[in-house]
């Protein structure tokens, strides 16, 4: 049975394929950032909170990407006074979940893309406080706006833990998943950038990985990484003027990266696009219409 992993007094995660973070309010009760995928994980969730003597007091979704909201359907059974919190934006797509296929595929999603890595049960989510030090569930954690990964993300920190969501991977995560999924890569450089910078950060842990303490060796391992995509889609462009549909298959041959299903295509898809935009804001690219096609290529 999975057990929960202690990184500083009252503060400990549940590893999996996403990490679930548990705060303790010190009177019985736990904050739970980020419940996982499913009803498996947050099943192992709820036995490891029993086998420590906690009760879920609330829930904080830091974004509203399935694998990490998917569990809260399956606490919300068991615990149904629970409030589920999350940044603006992504509170209305964790109560109304098919806005995230629908937002990748651009109209409303076939079959394929209607999986449990894409589209989470729906579960009544209400807004957090803004960025700052706030109560949530009776205990007190710092939120960090890092939008990029998503339109809206907070990291969370506790005295000498910082909980970095998706602003930050770990090593492996970034070897598996060289098109680190982002909806605005020039914020996501810009989050991780900043969450550098903090000082007393101890122990760091990603939304997928595990926890350590070298900060800034992971930010820049995460950094390096998304200049390598920007670069990847800026040598696709230079190639020969493309649909986004054709530089895909050009930047996954660059990083080494085979897609096997739709959800992959969508998106990886997204990324391409994101950097793309990133690039025109940049103008290092230039889009316009061709033959019925919208098309990029380099600036003269």
């Amino acid at each position: 049975m999975s057990a929960l992993i202690p990184l500083a007094p009252g503060v400990s995660y549940l590893p999996g394929a996403v990490n679930s973070v548990v705060l303790e309010d010190g009177h019985g009760g736990a904050l739970l950032v980020d419940t996982g995928l499913d009803d498996s994980h947050a099943r192992k969730l709820l036995r490891a909170l029993d086998s420590a003597g906690l009760t879920p007091t609330g829930i904080l979704n830091t974004h509203s990407h399935a694998d990490h909201h998917g569990g809260n359907t399956f606490i919300l059974r068991r615990f149904p006074e629970v409030k589920v919190f999350a940044p603006p934006l992504e509170a209305a797509i964790i109560t109304h979940p098919i806005l995230e296929p629908i937002g990748l595929f651009g109209a409303r999603p076939p079959h394929e893309l209607q999986t449990k890595f894409l589209l989470a049960p729906p579960s009544p989510a209400r807004l957090a406080p803004e960025p700052g030090l706030c109560r949530l569930g009776g205990v007190t954690v710092e939120l960090i706006e890092v939008a990029g990964h998503a339109s809206m993300m907070y990291a969370v920190r506790v005295g000498e833990v910082l909980y970095a969501a998706d602003a930050l991977f770990g090593p492996d995560a970034l070897a598996k998943h060289p098109l680190v999924f982002c909806q605005d890569s020039g914020l996501q450089k810009a989050a991780a950038a900043r969450l550098g910078e903090l000082e007393g950060v101890r122990v760091t842990l990603p939304g997928h990985g595990g926890p350590t303490e070298e900060l800034a060796e992971l930010v820049a391992a995460n950094l390096a990484t998304h200049a390598r995509t920007t670069q990847a889609v800026l040598d696709a462009v230079r190639q020969q003027p493309a649909t986004v549909d054709d530089l895909l298959p050009r930047v996954c041959d660059t990083l080494g990266v085979t897609m096997t299903s739709a959800g992959a295509v969508v998106l990886n898809r997204a990324v391409v696009s994101a950097h793309l935009t990133e690039l025109l804001e940049a103008g290092a690219v230039q889009m316009q219409v061709s033959a019925n096609r919208l098309v990029f290529g380099s600036q003269a």
